[in-house]
């Protein structure tokens, strides 16, 4: 590359000129560009401190939209070291003296003594039961056993991989059997203890065993006819009373007893009962109200900083006069003061205290809301959240979509929902043994494996069935899917049905496999029963689509997703239900335009940053022209400073000859 050096012929600093004439020629250019990137990039941080304020509002509004919320409980317990508490929507509101007499205990008993945990015992089976059983330590009388038929017995199969202590013990917990094994060493020996994993008195083991090889296993029988092991913990029950009502319970956790509570046992009383009281969390309600009002404020906040104008100095906030801002603000105002409609006693914010102050931010009156939640407490959640209440006591409500017009619909009912049902051949006989203890059965299309019933004589056929409706739901598959059966006693047919839990369309049962004897004796073949049947009617004059039990607003129609519980009842109309949507839900609704897919806020700030990019895209192409610019520039300059170059050297020349011309020439005169 020739080197090029400027300014030489006429003495000029040409890159200066030349610098200065492309940043005047630039500058309009540059000063129009990074105006319009500040100002889009002002909007774009503005838009997003807007979208923060909107979607913590929105998150706000999500307690307020749960009717759950409204039915919040407190609870509390005058001594923390005998129970604790803890109270669902649906606990009973009172107050409530409890003594506890007896805690439940899990059954426990416990082998004689080995030298070492490698000591081999034995080889054969050792089965397992629960149940009650009537014992006294004291004189080591076994008086007998009862079964509890909710449970299903264990065997245990002892070989020669697994004869040792150790062996049999970690055998009988890999088969996860509700039966806990440890060694313990007492002092004197290696002792085996074995403990049933579920607490109460009808969850004591029995423990029986058939050698098949070296003699010892039977050193672990625990029955009627042996007594091998010793009963360290006897199986209990708790005992306590509730407000003077007696109440047993196998577990220390009792979830039945008080609608809605859960009572944990940790310790007796000692004579002074202990007093749990179970109230309305009103304060949980104030809270999410204050922090929804909180939320709206926030963002109020932030508006009034966005379209700020400061007559002193002329500032202006970014979003002055903005249409998206304007837009949502009004939106938002008029919803806050809109009135829910419908037949609810609560109707707009102000009825329970919430109003609006001169710059337009939201103010509580505690007084007016503490009123409502000790009179009306009910009526909150109507105010707030999608709710519908029925004038038939068997409809319920479920749920809705933003689809679901608030009003009132008219509800008829052509068809109850049933439950899939496999009915038995009639003659049943009571023995269950070897030929007739095993069927495979599916479940609203989930298989079950190989599910064997307890070898017994029955006393009746409802103990049958209470027996094969217990070993069916406790196959770990059936119940992994969630699926279940109920099995009666048909007394005038002398057979057996079995029905699904669940209801309608979806609702089959179909035997799969049975035993060599099953037919004959238990009525139970392979086949299938009658599937269920989906809900039928309308709502709203409107016919609705059923599944199962639920009726659900046809599309299109103002109950569109509405969905409702038909639980029972008879056949035709079926009174109304009340819609209202809710304050909470209505925001929610509206705030989704401006926060869910391809909102409204997305698009604008899409809009700056392709302002932005091409704002860049601008500047490149300017820096690329103002490059020729110079250059040309710099060409000019440099042809002037050539031409002016040659031109002082045409003018050095001229001044050298006519200096160096002679004078002129001086004649004589005569």
């Amino acid at each position: 590359m020739p080197i090029t050096a400027t300014g030489l012929g006429s003495g000029l600093d040409i890159n200066s000129l030349v610098s200065q004439l492309v940043a005047a020629e630039r500058s309009t250019a540059d000063s129009r560009l990074f105006r319009t990137e500040a100002v889009a990039l002002a909007k774009l941080s503005a838009f997003g401190s807007l979208k923060g304020a909107l979607s913590t509002l929105q998150g706000a509004l999500s307690g307020l939209k749960d009717a759950d919320t409204f039915q919040a409980r407190k609870s509390s317990v005058s001594d923390e070291d005998v129970l604790a508490i803890s109270a669902g929507v649906d606990a009973s509101v009172g107050s409530y003296d409890i003594e506890v007499s007896q805690l439940a205990k899990a059954n426990s008993l416990a082998s004689g003594t080995y030298n070492t945990t490698a000591d081999v015992v034995g080889e054969g089976e050792i089965t397992f039961r629960f149940g009650t059983t009537v014992y006294d330590s004291g004189t080591d009388t076994y008086t007998s056993f009862t079964e509890n038929t909710d449970t299903t017995e264990a065997k245990i199969t002892i070989d020669s991989t697994n004869s040792s202590l150790e062996g049999i013990r970690d055998a009988i917990n890999d088969a996860d059997i509700g039966v806990n094994a440890t060694i313990v060493n007492d002092g004197s020996g290696y002792r085996l203890l074995f403990s049933s994993t579920e607490t109460g008195a009808d969850n004591s083991l029995e423990v029986t065993v058939t050698e098949s090889g070296p003699v010892g296993l039977s050193q672990f029988e625990f029955n009627a006819t042996n007594t091998n092991l010793t009963q360290t913990v006897a199986a209990q029950d708790a005992l306590l009373t509730i407000n003077g009502l007696l109440v047993t319970s196998a577990s220390n956790s009792v979830d039945e007893a008080i609608e809605g509570v859960e009572l944990k046992l940790l310790s007796t009383t000692s004579g002074t009962p202990v007093n749990v009281d179970v109230s309305r969390n009103n304060a949980s309600v104030k809270s999410q109200i204050n922090k929804f009002i909180s939320a709206y404020n926030s963002y109020i906040a932030t508006v009034n900083d966005l379209t700020s104008f400061n007559a002193d100095t002329l500032e202006r906030g970014v979003l002055v006069g903005d249409n998206t801002l304007r837009s949502i603000s009004g939106r938002l105002r008029g919803e806050l003061n809109a009135s829910i409609g419908g037949s609810a006693s609560l109707q707009v914010l102000a009825d329970i205290g919430v109003t609006t102050n001169a710059n337009g931010t939201l103010k509580l009156d505690g007084s007016i809301l503490d009123d409502i939640l000790s009179e009306n407490a009910d009526q909150l959640a109507g105010l707030f959240s999608a709710l519908a209440t029925a004038t038939d006591v068997d409809i319920s409500f479920d749920s809705s979509t933003d689809k679901t017009l608030t009003g009132i619909y008219a509800v008829s009912v052509t068809t109850l929902a049933t439950q899939a049902e496999y009915q038995g051949a009639t003659g049943l006989a009571l023995t269950i043994d070897s030929s007739n203890n095993t069927l495979e059965i599916k479940i609203d299309d989930v298989q079950s494996g190989e599910i064997t019933f307890t070898s017994a004589t029955y006393a009746s056929g409802d103990d049958l069935a209470a027996e094969i409706e217990t070993q069916i739901n406790a196959d770990s598959v059936l119940k992994e899917a969630g699926v279940s059966v109920v099995v009666s006693y048909d007394s005038i047919n002398d057979r057996l049905v079995i029905n699904t839990s669940s209801y309608g369309s979806l609702s089959t049962v179909e035997i799969t496999q049975v035993d060599t004897d099953t037919t004959a004796d238990l009525g139970l073949s392979v086949g299938s029963g009658t599937d269920g049947i989906d809900v039928a009617g309308t709502i709203g004059g409107v016919t609705a689509t059923g599944a199962g039990q639920l009726l659900t607003g046809a599309a299109g129609s103002d109950a569109e997703g509405l969905a409702l519980k038909i639980i029972g009842g008879l056949l035709g109309s079926r009174g109304s239900v009340n819609f209202d949507r809710g304050l909470a839900e209505n925001l929610d609704n509206l705030l989704e335009l401006y926060l869910g897919t391809d909102n409204l806020l997305d698009l604008r700030t899409e809009g700056l940053e392709n302002q932005i990019d091409d704002v860049a895209d601008q500047r490149e192409r300017l820096n690329i022209r103002m490059e020729s610019v110079e250059a040309r520039l710099k060409r000019q300059f440099n042809g002037l400073d050539a031409l002016l170059g040659q031109l002082k050297q045409t003018s050095d020349f001229l001044t050298q000859a006519l200096a160096n011309l002679p004078g002129p020439l001086i004649r004589n005169k005569r």
